[in-house]
């Protein structure tokens, strides 16, 4: 059984135990702070023991997830314990890939309705949400959830909401350069003048590697360094079984120019004025950014690790 499936069974029957108190255990219970106690654990939903197929249960949690959870009590929004715990696992059940997409967006909007109304809350768990399904370091990094959850977000968000344009330019963001779409055209000067575009940028073997990258930027430098090193890439460069396109995104062009020499021979190298990043017409939240493309610039990876790209090349 693989993490999640045991992680879906542990939460049921957690959900299946929240058995009311007897007298002798509600006494003991007395002098207790109720918001305490409520802050030890995550308050599941009771599931009704008439639901006995595990699909039926799961889409029970998850549709009534939140109902228990009081957003209104910062005392308990403010228990990582709880609340971001109970966050990490509710996103783990929706993408376990098992959960149909309709009962996602359900439960999400489920969720969010519960705590727009909640200033704090709100702050909270959008900030929970951006660093667990939004940060490309997260084990629980997905695009395609976080997209989901925004448009969730969106649809329970009063229309005068001063955050909506925010909300939705994150959102057109999620939506650019995913895997089977034709990669946004840009223009980018190489360091002789010469005017390009990606769209006419020759690919050889239909593979394009295509990085967004800045020499200063302390990541960046590492991997470049790692590619910079790799014989088995400098050898499909060579010999044609793969283009790369590097594109500094950043203003600084003496620094970009000083460290041009660094960049290995047989790689296409501009510098996009700032374009890219102005325009937003990728998604720079983390550099360097490496894209893998085919010879119709349609995208295959998006915004994925060196070893990633590496392993699907088969280097």
């Amino acid at each position: 059984m693989n993490r999640y499936g045991l992680l879906i069974g542990l939460i049921l029957l957690l959900a299946s135990c929240r058995a009311k108190p007897g007298k002798a255990e509600a006494r003991e219970l007395e002098p207790t702070d109720s918001t305490v106690v409520q802050a030890r654990v995550f308050p599941f939903p009771e599931i009704p023991a008439t639901l006995t197929e595990p699909e039926a249960r799961k889409s029970y949690l998850l549709t009534h997830y939140w109902e228990q959870f009081d957003f209104a009590d910062t005392t308990l929004v403010n228990n990582r314990d709880v609340t971001e715990q109970g966050f990490v696992n509710f996103i783990a059940l929706l993408a376990d890939g098992t959960t149909p997409e309709e009962l996602t967006r359900e439960s999400l909007e489920n969720w969010c309705a519960g705590f727009v109304g909640k200033e704090h809350a709100r702050q909270v768990l959008t900030q929970t949400a951006d660093s667990y399904l939004f940060n490309p370091n997260s084990p629980f990094y997905n695009e395609a959830l976080y997209g989901m959850y925004l448009e969730a977000l969106l649809g329970k968000l009063p229309q005068t909401d001063a955050m909506r344009s925010a909300y939705r330019f994150k959102l057109e963001l999620v939506k650019r350069n995913n895997v089977g779409d034709k990669a946004t055209d840009f223009t980018y000067y190489q360091s002789d003048g010469m005017r390009c575009t990606l769209a006419t940028t020759p690919v050889k073997n239909d593979r394009l590697l295509l990085m967004f990258y800045d020499p200063e930027c302390e990541s960046c430098h590492e991997v470049l360094l790692q590619m910079a090193a790799d014989t088995a890439l400098a050898e499909a460069v060579q010999t044609g079984k793969l283009s790369v396109l590097a594109v500094y995104t950043e203003g600084n062009d003496e620094a970009w120019r000083k460290a041009l020499p660094d960049l290995p021979k047989g790689w296409t190298v501009g510098t996009d004025h700032e374009a890219v990043k102005t325009g937003a017409l990728y998604d720079l939240k983390a550099m360097p950014s490496l894209y893998l493309l085919d010879g119709q610039k349609t995208v295959l990876l998006k915004d994925a690790a060196y070893e990633k790209i590496r392993a699907t090349l088969a280097l």
